[in-house]
């Protein structure tokens, strides 16, 4: 791996200006664009496929832990996602293999936090807002069936344009607008005879999209400004975040109860929960940088096309939906919202 580029040498893409320069190893082709006149390179449509395909394992193995084993503690699954994550990252950046920084790094790898402390400073409003998504997403997969939360997820979209709109002034042209607006409609009719409603899940669940929108604007201001890369915003958020998380967990009782779940030393729930570690650690990688290289709102397009997956595998797997020809009307609408987003994305309009 060449010394002194930075990022440009990385193994990973970790940015939007990755690839790109005279350092970049065939940054040429991968930021060509997928068609003439695409408004999305192919890096930005293999950081969406990546994001899609974590997302759907995501899913599945938070699901298993919480539902099929019925731990307790979604806190300490979040603890436990974030130290693996913040661990990995230690010991990848002290043996040089990635850098945290978008060019050659200002801070000597043997510092403390491996980022300026000013830097750490001005990216605690992305680690706030992270750490509310975090808690808000984890807890709210608790409550729901896996189809219904993914057709709630989907009015993500609306939060994201409005806060993208609020803080960025992003406007969307009438495609874009019609699209996230047939995602919402088929949501409610999706949810129109759901036979399991449970209030607080699905109040959990619209806080989850409101965190998310916030989580994915910030990122798109303060990922850009920052001058860090994926993986150094991904460290800040640990650094921050994690402190936060194992006091709630340790005030609530939650590493207790964790302790004496009686499935605690099962090869089957260590596995879920090694696996969820690890998809949470890629999920978060994809999601940065595919919010960076493309926009907010493709990245909660994106969460709307992966639930075609997410749906099917959940009913499969864990059941709850009683079939309905009405749910699966909505499911259908908001696919094709997702598709005609994909669309209008891809061939610039």
């Amino acid at each position: 791996m060449a010394k002194g580029g930075g990022e440009r040498g990385a193994l990973l893409p970790v940015s939007a200006d990755d690839g790109k320069g005279n350092g970049g190893g065939g940054g040429a082709g991968d930021d060509a664009e997928l068609f003439k006149g695409s408004a999305m390179t192919r890096r930005g449509a293999v950081a969406a496929l990546s994001y899609m395909s974590c997302s759907v394992l995501l899913v599945m193995f938070n699901k298993a832990a919480l539902s099929s084993y019925n731990f307790p503690c979604a806190n300490v699954i979040t603890l436990l996602q974030m130290v693996c994550s913040t661990c990995l990252l230690y010991v990848l950046r002290r043996s040089k293999l990635i850098s945290f920084t978008n060019s050659d790094p200002s801070v000597p790898s043997d510092a403390l936090f491996f980022v300026p402390f000013r830097i750490l400073l001005r990216t605690t409003p992305l680690s706030l807002a992270y750490l509310l998504y975090m808690l808000a997403s984890m807890e709210s997969v608790r409550g729901v069936n896996v189809p219904m939360y993914t057709t709630l997820r989907r009015t993500t979209v609306v939060f994201t344009m409005t806060m993208e709109y609020f803080l960025a002034k992003q406007k969307h042209t009438p495609p874009i607008i019609g699209s996230v607006a047939l995602i919402v409609f088929g949501a409610f009719v999706a949810g129109a005879r759901d036979l399991s409603f449970d209030a607080r899940g699905y109040a959990i669940v619209f806080v989850a999209n409101i965190t998310t929108a916030v989580y994915l604007a910030t990122i798109n201001r303060i990922g850009k400004s920052s001058g860090l890369n994926s993986f150094g915003l991904m460290w800040c958020n640990g650094l921050v975040c994690g402190p936060s998380v194992l006091f709630l967990t340790y005030f609530q009782g939650d590493l207790k109860r964790a302790m004496e779940f009686p499935y605690l030393s099962s090869p089957g729930f260590q596995a879920v929960l090694l696996f969820s570690c690890i998809l949470a650690f890629l999920l978060n990688y994809t999601i940065f940088w595919n919010t960076i290289l493309n926009s907010a709102l493709t990245q909660s397009m994106c969460g709307n096309l992966k639930d075609f997956f997410t749906v099917g595998i959940g009913w499969v797997l864990f059941g709850g939906l009683p079939f309905d020809l009405l749910n699966v009307i909505g499911q259908g609408l908001g696919f094709l919202g997702s598709g005609l987003y994909a669309y209008c994305k891809i061939k610039g309009k």
